[in-house]
């Protein structure tokens, strides 16, 4: 099996958090591993017919390589919290194309930690056998389990065994690194948008569009938007289940964030982040993972128009929200900003040389089962 170098390879170009230079206290308190080459860019996009007021895109898609996307943003905080409490591996959880679990393996691996995905079932695509190929290279411990409650288990299962060896216990991440530790990666994004529309890099968005999946994105940015004093309007596109994505459980979210800062930071200013949060439900489909029509359309209006590459699971679906607005004229006169998450870095790359063969059997479903229909990469 591959596996990824041990050493951490900083970024070329790296800079002092936006959300730090306003709250120097926090590098003390949530220090970073330097994964990102920040601020990611901002431009505008020729995407939508007819006079929309300005649309852009912010290309968090471009946070680093060889893997990039919103997942390595949290990432930076959470790696850097599994090093400082001595932790010899990372634990991770979610679908079996997970990119976050991808994300963490890869820059658990860079920064000399053992990665163990425990990955659940989803209907069948490209990117999902890319992802488990590249994330089995990356030197990952891929588990398969039927169920949350199964996940669990074997959680607490492999604490304790490691305990009992003698190797202390796994940093515990959770599916899409979504703690408050995790969370202020885009507390500090806010911030960076902040520091962009002050430069005059783009107006200040009345709109702003994201997938809602693990929430941590989506609860930074209100966060920091109400943090910096943006009034800006952000609709969280809705593309898992509401069992783990919800506006009640944001609530909770970000309420635990805000705790957690308000310990490091006494004086920091009592906010409302979710006034101006809009959670959008229309546009998740029938399942997790499964692709509608409306996103495999967005994904190949954005490629052929803008040349961003998007998925059918994430980004799809909530440039499709942006786009139906559009078509119904409620994005007329406004300027838009659409934040793409996805990595546009190329996995296949990163799985080069794989066979699926060395994957554990549970895996390989995956490759010897046809893709769903609507498949853009089919």
């Amino acid at each position: 099996m591959a596996q990824s170098s041990s050493k951490l390879e900083t970024p070329v170009a790296d800079a002092v958090l936006s959300l730090y230079r306003r709250f120097p206290e926090l590098e003390r308190h949530a220090p970073r591993l330097p994964l990102c080459v920040l601020p990611t860019s901002v431009r505008s996009f020729a995407l939508l017919p007819g006079d929309t007021g300005g649309l852009y895109v912010k290309r968090d898609d471009l946070t680093a390589t060889p893997y990039g996307g919103n997942k390595v943003r949290k990432l930076e905080l959470l790696l850097a919290q599994a090093r400082m409490r001595g932790a010899k591996e990372v634990v991770t959880f979610g679908y079996a194309g997970s990119n976050h679990a991808l994300a963490t393996a890869i820059y658990a691996g860079r920064a000399g930690l053992r990665a163990t995905s425990i990955l659940l079932p989803q209907p069948n695509a490209q990117y999902v056998r890319r992802n488990l190929l590249a994330g089995h290279a990356a030197g990952a411990r891929l588990i398969a389990r039927s169920s949350v409650r199964a996940i669990a288990a074997t959680v607490a299962m492999r604490t304790a065994v490691s305990v009992l060896l003698g190797r202390g216990r796994p940093y515990i991440i959770p599916a899409g690194g979504s703690s408050p530790f995790g969370v202020l990666g885009y507390v500090n994004a806010a911030f960076e948008l902040a520091d962009q529309i002050a430069t005059g890099e783009l107006p200040a968005p009345e709109r702003i569009y994201i997938s809602f999946g693990s929430m941590g994105s989506t609860a930074g940015l209100a966060i920091g938007f109400a943090l910096a004093g943006l009034r800006t309007e952000l609709h969280a596109v809705r593309v898992v289940d509401t069992n783990f994505a919800s506006r009640e459980k944001l609530e909770r979210l970000v309420r635990a964030t805000i705790e957690q800062l308000r310990v490091w930071l006494p004086a920091l200013p009592q906010v409302a982040p979710l006034e101006r949060v809009v959670v959008r439900d229309e546009f998740f489909g029938r399942r997790y993972g499964e692709f509608t029509e409306s996103s495999v359309a967005a994904v190949r209006q954005a490629q052929d128009t803008a040349g961003l590459r998007l998925d059918g699971t994430y980004s799809g679906k909530a440039l499709s929200a942006l786009l139906s607005d559009a078509q119904r004229g409620e994005l007329r006169g406004r300027t838009t900003l659409f934040w793409n998450t996805h990595n546009s870095c190329d996995v296949d790359a990163l799985g080069a040389g794989v066979s699926y063969l060395e994957l554990p059997r549970a895996f390989h479903r995956y490759f010897e089962e046809p893709v769903q229909a609507l498949d853009p990469g089919a």
